[in-house]
């Protein structure tokens, strides 16, 4: 069973009432101009992925190195301004079996996210990357991986700039 309209409080508005100026109201138009400025830590960091580099930034306080950069470390609070190169290999921390993509389709093979601690970064500092070139199956916590870039004139200085990492066949 419905309400009755007509028992609900307040005053009821019809549209006619807006157009015969009856009801005070204001009609804008947004603009949603802006601008977005990556910042000194960031910028660095996305200008060196363009330059097939990894960087972190190193506390000369604490000695810690994380990735990617920040200004401040996180530990002592001091700031953060050596930014250094790191290598491009690393450690799978955690990963995941995705069978969803991140617009939301299902996929048969599954898509391989996963947690690696860069070498030359304080342990637990790392990236989310996606996986490559490894059978599902043969993914483990502790695997070594090396990052495979774009070409350098495919890059734009973004984390995409790195494809997907690889398994890393040590001798």
């Amino acid at each position: 069973m419905s309400p009755n309209l007509n028992n609900l409080p307040g005053t009821p508005l019809r549209e006619a009432d807006f157009q015969e100026g009856k009801i005070l109201f204001n009609h804008d138009e947004l603009r949603g101009d802006f601008a977005w400025d990556t910042g000194i830590a960031i910028g660095s960091y996305l200008a060196g992925l363009k330059a097939g580099l990894i960087l972190g930034a190193r506390c000369n306080t604490c000695r810690k190195v994380v990735v990617p950069p920040r200004t401040v470390c996180e530990w002592c609070f001091r700031p953060m301004d050596e930014y250094i190169p790191l290598d491009d290999t690393g450690t799978v921390n955690t990963f995941s079996l995705c069978y969803v993509t991140w617009d939301v389709q299902r996929t048969e093979e599954p898509q391989l996210p996963a947690v690696i601690e860069i070498d030359g970064a304080s342990p637990l500092h790392g990236l989310m990357h996606l996986l490559g070139e490894v059978d599902p199956a043969q993914v483990y916590i502790g695997m070594r991986v090396k990052a495979v870039w774009k070409a350098p004139e495919e890059r734009q200085g973004a984390i995409t700039d790195i494809k997907y990492f690889k398994p890393l066949e040590e001798v």
